[in-house]
């Protein structure tokens, strides 16, 4: 077994990619890869930690493997945080590494939706007894629910790969350092990807001084790994590509499909085998036809003539560098409630640094023909234009604002 995963580890896999000419000679590339092997290598012996559950109350135990693991000399193998500029290939290559990694236990999330899952534990936690804490494992008395909760997540997942490492929120920035203490004591192995150094993260924000050991147990627990090459692929991909195409007909469809391809380094001789996904969305779910690499499909009914809502849209935002929307229709009275759905989907896109690709019945300057949403869609206006200039398709994905 353990010669079978040997044969499939992250480098056999890279190198496969390069021969089959889905990607190029990237020196920064080659030295992140081969950390990436490493730390697969190590996991093919590292102890899973096992998980019972109790409905909410997930009683966690952990095999004899995983405390003999951490009791012993042997230290912990050290996760990995990939970190570099837009379209760099930190998101490629987690997902990659993720997708052979020798350890059935194991979650790839975007950090956002993590963060919103962890707020989510945090409140039913709140919401418990002293009796039914106890049954968590909490001690009497006890507060604190980051114990009972870093159990609950490493009993879910041995190895969690993070995409999108940012932290701009100051409940997000408090919870972190006893969260990630309490994971790392557990055995969590932990990969992510980010935009920034780990000295960059809440660069200015409140309080920032709190966050600072959180910083301290990144450079700790994992190897820090710039991907600083001098080519944005993504932005590459993008680069000379319409982003409006109108109207709507076999011919602006067939592009923009060309260009979702072009994109995920998919061939479209494989466009049965693309993906879908569901987002959670406060309790809900959000199907996403197709998604890839960080792209995401949607038709414009199933987004707008629907009754979804900010939220919806901001966990689209959050989730995906790009997204392409199909047949958007003209606007006038009679669609007045998808205009305004519009204009929401748009903003929230806009605000995140989303690339956005579409096919529509009209240019953007005639799209809105009359109703009450007239101040509002001269704004959307506005942004598509902007969203289609190289300055827009060459920035970075997410908020980059400290709060």
């Amino acid at each position: 077994m353990q010669q079978k995963l040997e044969k499939t580890g992250p480098e056999t896999e890279y190198q496969a990619l390069m021969q089959a000419g889905e990607l190029k000679p990237d020196d920064d590339q080659v030295k992140a890869v081969a950390v990436l092997d490493r730390l697969h290598h190590e996991l093919i012996e590292y102890p899973a930690i096992g998980n019972k559950r109790d409905g909410f109350a997930l009683k966690s135990w952990f095999p004899a493997g995983i405390f003999r693991w951490l009791g012993s000399n042997k230290s912990a193998p050290k996760g990995i945080y990939l970190y570099g500029g837009v379209g760099r290939g930190k998101s490629m290559l987690m997902d990659l590494f993720y997708s052979v990694a020798p350890i059935a236990s194991k979650r790839r999330v975007h950090f956002h939706e993590f963060m919103l899952d962890i707020h989510a534990r945090l409140k039913q936690w709140h919401d418990l007894s002293v009796r039914e804490r106890a049954q968590h494992g909490s001690r009497a008395n006890d507060d604190d629910p980051m114990p009972s909760i870093a159990r609950q997540i490493a009993s879910e997942a041995t190895l969690l790969c993070f995409d999108e490492l940012q932290v701009t929120d100051i409940a997000d920035a408090m919870v972190l350092t006893r969260l990630f203490k309490e994971l790392f004591a557990q055995g969590v192995i932990v990969v992510a990807t980010s935009n920034r150094p780990p000295d960059d993260l809440y660069k200015s924000g409140l309080n920032r001084q709190r966050f600072l050991p959180f910083i301290a147990q990144l450079k700790e627990k994992l190897e820090i790994i710039p991907l600083e090459g001098p080519t944005d692929y993504r932005y590459n991909r993008l680069k000379g590509a319409e982003t409006y195409y109108f109207p709507i007909n076999a011919e602006t469809t067939g592009q923009l499909s060309a260009t979702f391809f072009r994109l995920t380094d998919r061939r479209i001789e494989d466009r049965a085998k693309v993906p879908s996904e569901v987002l959670n969305v406060q309790g809900r779910t959000l199907f996403v036809p197709k998604s890839a690499r960080g792209v995401a499909v949607f038709s414009f009914k199933r987004l707008c003539a629907n009754p979804l809502g900010t939220a919806d849209y901001l966990a689209i935002a959050r989730t995906y560098h790009t997204v392409i929307m199909v047949a958007i229709p003209q606007f006038n009275a009679e669609n007045s409630d998808e205009a305004k759905r519009f204009v929401n989907f748009i903003d929230a896109l806009y605000e995140h640094g989303v690339k956005f690709l579409c096919s529509a019945a009209v240019p953007p300057k005639s799209l809105y023909t009359g109703g009450d949403v007239g101040f509002e869609f001269e704004r959307t206006i506005s942004r598509l234009m902007e969203m289609q200039s190289e300055s827009y398709l060459a920035s970075g994905h997410g908020k980059t604002i400290a709060v």
